[in-house]
């Protein structure tokens, strides 16, 4: 009997630590660093663009103070972007900062857009055509990175499937085990 439950919890420990890639497979490590790598590079050029809009001196020419928020809601979405991007660098596997990663693009391309409105209308169209092109160049590090957390969620649910099978299995190997009798105490 021991050695069937040894046998499983080795077998269940060994399926949940494999990384049994899904059809198309997950990118290697090296590929997920150079799409950061180009992914941070890229919103790195994003900050000179954003240090030159001051939305501030729009309301004087009847922009919502609602850009100015925005504007604030960028930098710190790049900051945020820059650093979930780098703990994602040191983990690679990991499908909480691949989806944090990839939510914090989301959201400063969101927010950039309509700052982009406001550059164009309140401040300077040359200097929006520029934020829309480097936010542009960005979208196939977007689309790399949105098919990278696809592939990994994909690994991470058939990894569970796997375990979980094999811990029914194992489960119902234990039960059908027959119970070895116990022996009476005398006093």
């Amino acid at each position: 009997m021991k050695s069937g439950v040894l046998m499983c919890l080795v077998f269940v420990s060994y399926v949940a630590s494999a990384q049994s890639p899904p059809a198309g497979g997950v990118a290697s490590e090296w590929d997920v660093r150079k799409l950061l790598d180009s992914l941070d590079l890229q919103a790195q050029h994003v900050k000179p663009i954003i240090d030159q809009v001051k939305p501030e001196t729009w309301i004087a020419k009847g922009a919502p103070k609602a850009y100015v928020q925005q504007w604030t809601a960028a930098q710190s979405e790049l900051k945020y972007l820059l650093s979930s991007s780098e703990a994602l660098s040191k983990q690679p596997e990991k499908l909480t900062l691949a989806l944090d990663t990839y939510f914090r693009m989301q959201a400063l391309t969101s927010t950039l857009g309509s700052v982009t409105e406001g550059i164009r209308k309140y401040q300077n169209p040359a200097l929006a055509d520029l934020m829309q092109s480097v936010v542009s160049e960005n979208s196939s590090n977007a689309d790399k990175l949105r098919q990278y957390v696809q592939d990994l969620a994909m690994q991470k649910e058939q990894e569970f499937q796997i375990a979980d099978r094999e811990a029914q299995r194992c489960r119902e190997t234990l039960v059908k085990q027959p119970v070895a009798p116990t022996k009476a105490v005398r006093k």
